[in-house]
């Protein structure tokens, strides 16, 4: 027989669920709270707007933290719209009723739903994760509604009393348990309202209970003390004295005057000092006009949040209303590769509420290089508010921050390319990056990318290969190590022969990813193969051979490298006696095997494959070795000749580096002795 029915939940059973594994942190307690109170408020402003409600002349709208240490409460008070007892038992006494969802079908007609934080009816429960009990207070801006009393322990039971507080708004108070005492220090309250709710829409005061009462009893004691003094002293005409004794007396007298006239501007300056502030800044910069901003703006407000004195490099001001709500800064930040992490930080928020750091689905993982702020209240969280539900909305709003952000890099080059090349240098390994990971976001930028040539120009890859279509076609020849490559380089100058620089760590995948999508241009180290363009007189075929295989034999005797791979070349350049070359695909082979530290693997041995010692046959030392292979000084001319070749591409070995010392020093004293 078929049977219905609906199904149920048993609060006994979801109520501990809530508490426990709702939200992964239990300081969040305090952001729910201050956002259901910024609810209240937005609540209340909006049915003033409507009609339904007068505001009082100059009255604050405020979010009021107060904690007792002694007493281990923590206190949460708002002025906003309050309850009633029939909207108690709607939004608290039922679990997972949301207020904010009522509010904005009652009104959906007269309002929007702008500002509106809470959706889900659940953020007052996160107060039992860290309390043992719970009351509230509330009153209705309704007229004539009665204020309301609500306790809990914890449990699924409650008490509801009227109240005698007749104040409009809500304040709850939460009596903590024993592993949450912490929650009542100032210190630990105001870290979590930094972290939480640091551009909250109302403003936000704390107040240490403890303290201020201490203060109070103070200031009583203070003036029951002047009272006292004050009876004691008898007032005494000195009409008659001043006439006598003259102008000295009167001069006193007003000295006297001034002391007490600076006395008492001291003290209206001690009143200003203790004026209330704020805890949070209620108007971001994020959500300014960006033509209102300026320069210093940005860069303190990034100063501020992110603690970095460093100076960003620029900023991108994102400022949408449609399809979406999303506004945001994004900062491209001065790295240094060689100590500064390359991940940064872009915080999510929701209407002006934290939501997480660096939340991958709604940022493209590129740009989580940069440091900044997006604020989207579009974006579709989970129950805790600290996670996506990842819908077709999220992957709309990470599209968009790519083209902003790859509209913005290209109109710099278009309209200030010399700016832009002065930033090239920093944000290029972001740009690389992002080109990596994301195919739109490269198609974008690929008639913007850069490069260094040696004379410290910069281009784009097709002005490279047309500048050298005659002498390297198709070629790219680059330096990866200034310093160990500088020979090559000096080579390269002589030759007229042009290259670019890829120092970074990811020039190696990004070139390998520059060829996959330019097929015929080839990406050469400038110490690999050796080009035909430093090559002179070319040796016959025979001598060739000739010379090669006498050369090996003296050299892997020397050496003791019996693998050793020498080839001869007739250089242009006499000067240079000998080079270690190394093929590019063995080269990236190491540099890969290195790069991902694979067990087992030796990246050295892919290097050593692709090695080939170059010896110059117009060189004098290798035409002495060639002459004398059975010579007093050939063993260690060979053996120096190879360790500088190695050395102008890579360190030595410590054992290789000692004898290269002691040899040379040996060389030096044949110098001499001759």
């Amino acid at each position: 027989m078929e049977k219905k029915g609906s199904l149920s939940i048993n609060s006994e059973n979801i109520f501990p669920i809530i508490k426990k594994w709702l939200y992964s942190d239990h300081d969040i307690f305090i952001r729910e709270l201050i956002s259901n109170g910024c609810d209240a408020i937005t609540k209340l402003k909006k049915l003033a707007l409507m009609g339904e409600f007068e505001e009082v002349e100059g009255e604050e709208y405020r979010i009021d933290v107060y904690a007792s240490p002694k007493d281990k409460t923590i206190t949460f008070v708002d002025n906003g719209l309050g309850m009633t007892e029939d909207e108690v038992e709607q939004y608290i006494n039922q679990i997972a009723f949301s207020g904010a969802t009522d509010f904005i079908n009652k009104y959906k007609d007269k309002s929007n739903d702008d500002q509106i934080i809470g959706h889900f009816g659940l953020g007052f429960y996160s107060a039992f994760m860290v309390a043992d009990r719970v009351t509230i207070e509330t009153c209705s801006y309704k007229k004539d509604a009665k204020p309301v009393f609500w306790e809990c322990d914890g449990g699924t039971d409650y008490s509801m009393s009227e109240s005698d507080d007749e104040i409009r708004g809500t304040a709850i108070t939460l009596y903590l348990n024993e592993d949450s005492y912490e929650f009542a220090n100032e210190y630990r309250i105001r870290e979590v309202i930094q972290k939480y709710c640091s551009f909250m829409p109302y403003n936000i005061y704390f107040t240490d209970e403890d303290k201020a009462e201490e203060e109070e009893k103070k200031k009583e004691e203070e003036a029951k003390a002047k009272k006292k003094d004050k009876d004691k002293v008898i007032e005494i005409d000195t009409t008659e004295e001043d006439d006598l004794v003259g102008d000295d007396k009167k001069a006193d007298k007003a000295d006297k005057k001034d002391e007490a006239s600076k006395d008492s501007e001291k003290d209206d300056e001690k009143e200003e000092e203790k004026k209330e502030v704020p805890l949070n800044n209620t108007n971001p910069l994020w959500l300014k006009n960006p033509k209102d901003c300026t320069d210093e703006e940005y860069i303190d407000f990034y100063q501020h949040l992110f603690l970095d004195f460093k100076k960003p490099l620029f900023w991108i001001h994102l400022n949408m209303d449609y399809p979406f709500n999303l506004k945001g800064i994004l900062y491209f930040p001065k790295i240094n590769p060689q100590y500064d992490q390359l991940e940064g930080t872009i915080k999510l928020y929701n209407n002006q509420v934290f939501v997480a750091d660096n939340i991958k689905e709604v940022i493209p993982e590129f740009l989580l290089l940069l440091k900044g702020v997006i604020d989207c209240p579009d974006i579709p969280l989970n129950v805790s508010r600290s996670a996506l539900q990842n819908d077709g909305s999220v992957k709309k709003i990470s599209d968009y921050i790519t083209k902003k952000v790859a509209d913005k890099l290209s109109g710099m080059c278009k309209t200030d390319k010399e700016e832009y090349e002065k930033y090239w240098d920093d944000v290029s390994p972001f740009i690389k990056f992002g080109c990596l990971r994301d195919d739109k976001f490269c198609e974008k930028m690929t008639d913007y990318m850069l490069f260094k040539n040696l004379e410290g120009k910069y281009l784009t890859l097709p002005e490279y290969l047309e500048a050298g279509k005659e002498k390297y076609e198709n070629k790219v020849f680059y330096v990866s190590d200034e310093v160990a490559q500088s020979q090559y380089i000096n080579m390269f100058k002589e030759e007229g022969i042009d290259a670019v620089y890829l120092t970074e760590n990811i020039d190696n995948p990004y070139i390998t990813h520059l060829e996959s999508k330019n097929e015929n241009v080839k990406f050469l180290r400038i110490d690999a193969d050796l080009a035909d363009n430093f090559v002179g007189e070319a040796l016959s075929e025979e001598q060739a051979k000739e010379y090669t295989d006498k050369l090996t034999e003296i050299f892997k005797k020397a050496t003791g490298k019996e693998k050793l791979n020498v080839k001869v070349e007739s250089l242009k350049n006499a000067n240079v006696s000998s080079m270690l070359t190394l093929t590019e695909e063995s080269r990236r082979m190491a540099e890969m095997m290195k790069a991902y530290s694979m067990p087992g693997m030796n990246p050295d041995m892919f290097g050593s494959e692709g090695e080939t010692l170059v010896l110059n046959a117009n060189n004098k030392l290798v035409k002495y070795v060639l002459d004398n292979p059975d010579g007093e000084h050939s063993n260690t001319i060979c053996c120096q000749l190879y360790d500088l070749a190695v050395l102008a591409n890579k360190p030595l070995s410590p054992e290789e580096m000692t004898a290269f010392v002691t040899r040379s020093n040996e060389i030096l004293n044949i110098l001499i002795s001759e």
